[in-house]
């Protein structure tokens, strides 16, 4: 079978490496699509992914849509469609008992975070622990599913703010993520939904997809004192300084978008001055559960998918996803 390996920083190849075999509480899945996260492009076009560096082979990918094609157990008929919930949850710690994915020790698909890495899903067939599959309904597209995971983020980050029905909401930054934040903010009851980028193309599929209103940040200034959740999905720092300023008093800044290693400059006068409580959120528990059930009740999300690439050609794929001018979602399809 075909595997995808990043090596280094701009160093990807295909190999031919033997299919895996299951092991004792495994299932052998046939990978049908993988979506491009910010998390691979990092690891292909810089080396590294914040402090995680490239150290052995990786094989990228941690959100994906197949179908079973060995259980031993039998559990899962062969041809299930199913997505993949990537983590695998480590030991539990006081106070963090109902938050597995905030457990120390555990790993998540597609990973350098990990040594060995834990390698990911651009490839034709992976073995993941048998907990981790998720049957998807009939009405849920093997496309769509592979939007389950980034989808589960932005739920989570919802989750994270204490949930948006009735709220003003800003999303900041209009790329993948903060696309099906929009969505999800919108569908669970929201009053408004404003999309911020610095770039036209985020924001005009911002608007297509259901923002309230669009404010391109790199002409215009966000409103201050106005929303009462934002979700900070670009990970830049000016960024973050600005949504303290947007947020209204005692609101909620939720930091979805992960910021690069080492100290970043952020002005916290806002923070203070107005009691804005900052919350981090990373990952998701089990919220791809919900992500499943939004996506099957509402195939327009599907609308956030702008590219498919072939495996062969992943490397134009790796390309389109970092030109988010142009792209929202970018699928490689096995």
């Amino acid at each position: 079978m075909k595997s995808l390996k990043i090596t280094g920083k701009l160093a990807m190849a295909l190999e031919e490496v033997k299919i895996p075999e299951p092991h004792e509480g495994q299932v052998r899945i046939k990978v049908a699509y993988v979506g491009v996260c910010g998390s691979d492009l990092h690891y292909y076009f810089e080396g590294a992914n914040g402090v995680f560096v490239v150290k052995e082979p990786l094989t990228p990918g941690h959100e994906l849509s197949g179908t079973v094609d060995l259980d031993p157990h039998g559990q899962f008929s062969t041809g299930t469609r199913i997505t993949i919930h990537p983590a695998r949850f480590g030991n539990s710690l006081p106070g963090i008992a109902d938050r597995p994915h905030l457990w120390p020790q555990g790993s998540y698909l597609g990973s350098a975070s990990t040594t060995p890495h834990t390698q990911g899903a651009m490839s034709d067939f992976m073995v993941v622990d048998r907990s981790m599959l998720r049957v998807i309904p009939e009405e849920l597209s093997l496309q769509g599913a592979a939007l389950c995971e980034p989808l589960a983020v932005g739920l989570h980050a919802i989750n994270v703010a204490g949930g948006v029905l009735g709220k003003s909401v800003l999303v900041s930054g209009s790329g993948p993520i903060g696309l099906l934040a929009i969505i999800a903010a919108k569908l669970l009851g929201a009053a408004s939904v404003t999309a911020a980028d610095v770039l036209s193309g985020p924001l005009a599929r911002a608007w297509a997809l259901g923002a309230s209103e669009i404010v391109k940040v790199s002409e215009s200034p966000l409103p201050g004192d106005t929303f009462d959740v934002v979700l900070e999905c670009s990970g830049v720092p000016r960024a973050i300084s600005a949504a303290l300023v947007a947020v209204r008093r005692a609101g909620i800044v939720v930091q979805v978008g992960m910021l690069g290693a080492g100290d970043q400059l952020i002005a916290l006068g806002s923070l203070i001055s107005k009691e804005v409580q900052f919350r981090g959120s990373f990952r998701f528990n089990a919220e791809i559960d919900d992500a499943i059930t939004m996506l099957a009740d509402n195939p327009f999300i599907e609308q956030v998918i702008t590219h498919i690439f072939s495996l062969t050609d992943a490397k134009a794929g790796f390309a389109m996803a970092k030109n988010s001018e142009e792209s929202g979602k970018v699928l490689i399809k096995l």
